[in-house]
């Protein structure tokens, strides 16, 4: 069987994986598979696990939040925040379901960010039109 290149890119660091017989991820409309010589596709992938192998070897799965997957040239290259590999599916499931969380503490800590800034923002526009005699 013939494999493919999976190149692996997040904000942090890169890894490049030669010899990879197949790959399973998902995306909104479901499960795909990809393998070797597969044609040109591209996909965002949704938070969660997906999965690869390499020639004889099991599963190794990838943890991911969200990102996105090009395959050309029988190279499959994923641009993700942040992924962790494992071969050990409860092992890396703790870890996705930490990850998730930490996105959500975030992503909360944010919107209460913009939230401040728009009312802040809102409060010198009023400000300044009623300097302006408006």
């Amino acid at each position: 069987m013939e494999s493919f290149k999976l190149n692996l890119f997040d904000m942090n660091h890169e890894q490049r994986i030669e010899g990879v017989l197949s790959f399973i991820g998902e995306d909104a409309s479901g499960s795909f598979g990809i393998q070797s010589n597969h044609a040109r596709f591209m996909t965002s992938l949704i938070f969660g696990l997906s999965r690869f192998r390499l020639a004889a070897d099991k599963w190794q799965y990838l943890a991911l939040l969200g990102g996105v997957a090009y395959f050309n040239n029988n190279e499959l290259t994923i641009s993700t925040r942040h992924f962790l590999i494992d071969d050990d599916l409860e092992r890396i499931t703790g870890l996705l379901e930490k990850g998730w969380l930490v996105e959500q503490t975030n992503l909360q800590a944010t919107r209460v960010s913009l939230y401040k800034m728009e009312q802040s923002l809102f409060k010198r526009l009023l400000a300044l039109n009623r300097q302006q005699g408006g």
